[in-house]
């Protein structure tokens, strides 16, 4: 990009603005919005404005910011990423400019028969808009995004006011990628290895050894026969398999408060902290919504002639300790203490008992009689001195 116009701008004011008065604002939407209704003050007939970026997150390409006359927030829409073989992205200014256009002007006065062909100029031409114009807005690496801005004055934007909304651009870039570098590591922390344990990390809890001790209820699940699956079938089937099987136990835990601190193979290790007085009601109601998620994904399974998945999980409540363990160089935040030992024990007692889910009577104790819960015995387990008292739900 040209190094900005040295001349006075309308935009100047902005400009100042944005270098000095948003380091306390954490959103770059909330800073897009000021700006443009900033703009508007400054004397530039701003109508409309959008500004996308692309987002590193597994379910989402990117997102969209769009401002328009008398909003004080922009609305955000995220986008899927199979947008660009949509008719909404072939022929757009975001296809122009990702296949190298430095600008896509378009003057929507004209007769539309001449112009460029596309739903979004018909909407534009519908609401009153005169002008429009899309530019690049480039973040370091090579990292581009797209900015863009529409008028309804008569004859559209001036050469002032194109010169002043270029004057933004450079700037805006240098505040949008530090919040969208932000964002970007706060999602690949929470995507990683959890938004709670993500949270700590970001505020600094990266020394080896370092944590804290929480009481939790622990539930590990674990694939049955697995192994076989992996060995008989084609690897993609078996990602697809897997990926559908974490979608149907992850999702309610989720729902419910559950964190999952990490995935194990073909298994998952989620806590429900006890912070939250309902927090064992909560893993049951879970666990209730998975079984029935299972059932769904073993019934449209069985339509393509796969045989049933069937899983083990085990429940426990206990202290854990909840924090960096590692090498050096490498750590993983997660739980650890004879609590997490117990739940993957009763998990494992599952194949032994023929019950799908176990719970320890310290956990079945803190919801019956709220839950119906059978009691099976005392068993041994591995590890543990004494024989556990166990219930199935």
């Amino acid at each position: 990009m040209n190094a900005p116009d040295k001349s006075p701008t309308l935009s100047d004011g902005v400009v100042h603005w944005m270098i000095n008065g948003t380091r306390g604002e954490r959103f770059i939407d909330n800073i897009f919005a000021e700006m443009c209704n900033r703009l508007q003050q400054a004397g530039i007939p701003l109508k409309r404005a959008t500004f996308h970026v692309l987002i590193h997150h597994p379910q989402w390409l990117g997102a969209r910011f769009m401002w328009a006359d008398g909003m004080r927030e922009a609305e955000i829409a995220l986008v899927d990423f199979d947008v660009r073989g949509r008719s909404e992205y072939i022929g757009s200014s975001a296809n122009e400019i990702q296949e190298g256009a430095t600008e896509v002007r378009e003057n929507l006065e004209r007769d539309p028969a001449l112009g460029r062909k596309h739903a979004l100029y018909d909407e534009m031409r519908a609401k009153g808009l005169t002008d429009y114009v899309a530019w690049p807005l480039y973040h370091t690496l090579g990292k581009q995004h797209l900015v863009t801005f529409a008028t309804d004055r008569p004859g559209g934007f001036d050469e002032a006011h194109i010169v002043a909304l270029k004057n933004v651009l450079p700037v805006l870039a240098l505040v949008s990628e530090i919040r969208v570098k932000n964002r970007l590591a706060r999602t690949l922390l929470e995507t990683y290895v959890g938004a709670h344990a993500g949270e700590l990390i970001l505020a600094g809890a990266t020394r080896r050894g370092t944590g804290t001790t929480v009481r939790a209820a622990i539930m590990i699940c674990d694939l049955r026969d697995f192994t076989k699956i992996s060995d008989n079938w084609p690897r993609d089937d078996v990602i697809d398999l897997l990926n559908d099987y974490f979608d149907a136990m992850s999702e309610p835990i989720a729902r419910h408060g559950g964190e999952i601190l990490k995935f194990i193979g073909d298994g998952l290790l989620a806590i429900f902290p006890l912070s939250d007085p309902s927090a064992c009601a909560n893993l049951l109601h879970a666990v209730t919504e998975a079984r029935d998620a299972m059932a769904a994904l073993n019934a449209r399974n069985n339509g393509t002639g796969r045989a049933p998945l069937n899983y083990g999980i085990g429940v426990h409540v206990g202290d854990v300790m909840y924090g960096n363990i590692g090498s050096s160089s490498r750590l993983d935040f997660t739980v650890i203490g004879p609590a997490v030992n117990m739940a993957s024990r009763l998990e494992a007692l599952t194949k032994q008992v023929g019950r799908p889910v176990l719970l320890s009577r310290d956990f079945a104790e803190l919801v019956q009689p709220k839950f119906q819960l059978e009691r099976i015995g005392k068993y041994e387990v591995r590890g543990f001195s004494d024989p556990i008292e166990l219930f199935a739900f």
